[in-house]
């Protein structure tokens, strides 16, 4: 294929009115959600798509210093300065591309992510083939693909237990396989959620999302954590995710020492860093992305790594439903994976519940998509249309001008 453009279009969907959220030590008002849409197109017409974050705030990390604004200044320069007018046979020569451009790490790891699916797109419409044709093969001695895929939901941000329990009964009533939800609303509070869900649910299965307890100022101690983690396993949890921050290997092996299966892996900044984890046995279940693990290229040792393992696969995902179907080629053809994450915001026209699950607002996660994906009773029949088997609307983009500022505050109870 030969590249002819290389664009990306930064979006938010604003959360109006602002929503906020009491957690341990503070509280968090979410403003809206930033999307670069990121689209490629070849000289003979062909155009591939992706998604990636955008805010500056969420994009300070990347940098040495000052913001250089979104993450769609980058593609449209340095990334398009590299690609445009390359002739591209194997979708590995434009990682080596976009590494030429001398990028800081974790923002050429984005850009190569964000080419990487586009590109894949672009092939499996140019062979006339979903892109879960195009991985299987990449696998030794894999089965043949598994398009009906069960999903489960990630929801339940910062509110009183009873709430999170309420919102499990609708996501099991919606069909799901699972109920994850994000603690840390205090040590106490989380055990009485935990029994309130475990004790709400019937077949659905409770995962907790703890990133909270180690990114908060007041954050939970290591007794703590393992008080909990291990209260958790006791009642039943599918898993505990990320009880650590990422690059806490030995607490991951200490929490190991309770038996609890723990889950971790999206906050790894390369491919490399996922085998690394899963290396460690402390993890029951390794949750790379496509977003940000180099694509669908870079996943593929990752999950080669977990073959024949105790530690499973299972791929994180949380934005558009471009995202979401990105992910699910990956495991419609990866072998001994079966899971993916579907995160349910409000006014979701796929879940079929007596009340609202969602989170919050994030209308733009639906209507980048012309259509609907096939998700019916929790789970998704994977497209088998070329490529991703979905159309970008471009109308959003003068839907969602991209609005200055973060998407999301943090405030202090001793400030």
């Amino acid at each position: 294929m030969q590249l002819d453009t290389v664009t990306g279009h930064a979006l938010s969907s604003p959360i109006d009115p602002p929503q906020h959220r009491q957690f341990h030590g503070g509280s968090r008002t979410l403003l809206k959600r930033d999307v670069v849409l990121v689209v490629v197109e070849t000289t003979d017409g062909y155009r591939g798509v992706a998604t990636a974050g955008a805010s500056s705030s969420a994009m300070r990390e990347y940098f040495e210093g000052e913001s250089q604004g979104t993450f769609g200044d980058v593609i449209d320069g340095d990334v398009a300065d590299v690609l445009e007018g390359r002739t591209i046979d194997d979708i590995s020569e434009a990682h080596e591309y976009i590494e030429s451009a001398g990028l800081p790490d974790r923002l050429e790891t984005q850009a190569i992510s964000a080419v990487d699916v586009a590109l894949y797109d672009i092939r499996g419409k140019e062979l006339d083939a979903p892109v879960y044709e195009l991985l299987v093969d990449e696998f030794e001695d894999a089965p043949a693909p598994t398009t009906d895929l069960p999903l489960y939901a990630s929801a339940g941000m910062y509110m009183e237990p009873e709430g999170y329990a309420a919102q499990a009964e609708l996501v099991e009533e919606a069909g799901f396989m699972g109920y994850k939800y994000r603690p840390g609303i205090g040590p106490d509070a989380d055990r009485r959620t935990i029994d309130l869900v475990t004790e709400t649910l019937e077949t659905t299965e409770v995962m907790l999302d703890c990133h909270t307890w180690w990114k908060l100022r007041d954050a939970y101690g290591p007794e703590v954590v393992e008080d909990i983690v291990s209260y958790a396993a006791e009642k039943g949890a599918y898993w505990v995710e990320e009880p650590v921050a990422p690059d806490d290997y030995d607490g991951y092996r200490r929490l190991a020492e309770t038996d609890a299966p723990l889950a971790g892996g999206e906050s790894e900044e390369s491919p490399e860093g996922l085998v690394a984890l899963a290396e460690t046995g402390a993890v029951s279940y390794l949750q790379g992305d496509v977003r940000h693990h180099h694509g669908f290229t870079g996943c593929l040792g990752a999950i080669e790594y977990c073959r024949g393992r105790d530690v499973e696969f299972v791929p994180h995902n949380f934005g558009t439903w471009i995202g979401l179907l990105a992910n699910a080629h990956l495991v419609a053809a990866a072998p001994e994976v079966e899971l993916v994450e579907y995160p349910i915001f409000e006014n979701d026209p796929l879940v079929d519940a007596a009340g609202d699950p969602g989170m919050y607002p994030f209308e733009l996660a639906f209507d980048l998509v012309d259509g609907t994906p096939p998700v019916e009773d929790g789970r998704l029949a994977v497209p088998d249309a070329p490529g991703l088997g979905i159309e970008v609307d471009l109308d959003v983009l003068e839907e969602y001008p991209f609005q200055e500022g973060p998407w999301t505050e943090f405030h202090y109870d001793d400030e």
